[in-house]
């Protein structure tokens, strides 16, 4: 069955740099575009970062975009998110994700990011 298992989460402060990795398993990584999103406490989940599944196209939340980076390696079937200056705000549970557009989608179990003031 198809795997999606994030690390790399812990608990940093404000400006500190925090790389999250997602290893995917049980399915075809070069035919799903893959992202990250996440929770923060009381709110919904919300989009964080995207990757098309040729690499060619990054997509970004207006809140992370030149702080957070994301990479895929079809090879490792890996893909991470690196996360530079970090804020309070930042703090949530960050999941990844796995998409064939109107097929299917999966989710990993999350991983907790606290980044204190």
């Amino acid at each position: 069955q198809v795997q999606l298992v994030e690390s790399g989460g812990g608990l940093v402060q404000a400006g500190d740099s925090l790389r999250l990795s997602c290893a995917a398993s049980g399915l075809t990584f070069s035919s799903y575009d893959m992202g990250w999103f996440r929770t923060p406490p009381g709110k919904e989940r919300e989009f964080v970062a995207r990757i098309s599944r040729s690499g060619g196209s990054l997509y970004y939340a207006d809140s992370v975009k030149g702080r957070f980076t994301i990479v895929s390696d079809n090879a490792k079937n890996t893909v991470s998110l690196q996360m530079n200056s970090l804020k309070p705000e930042d703090t949530a549970v960050y999941y990844c994700a796995a998409r064939r557009a109107g097929i299917d989608r999966y989710w990993g179990q999350g991983t907790q990011v606290t980044v204190s003031s």
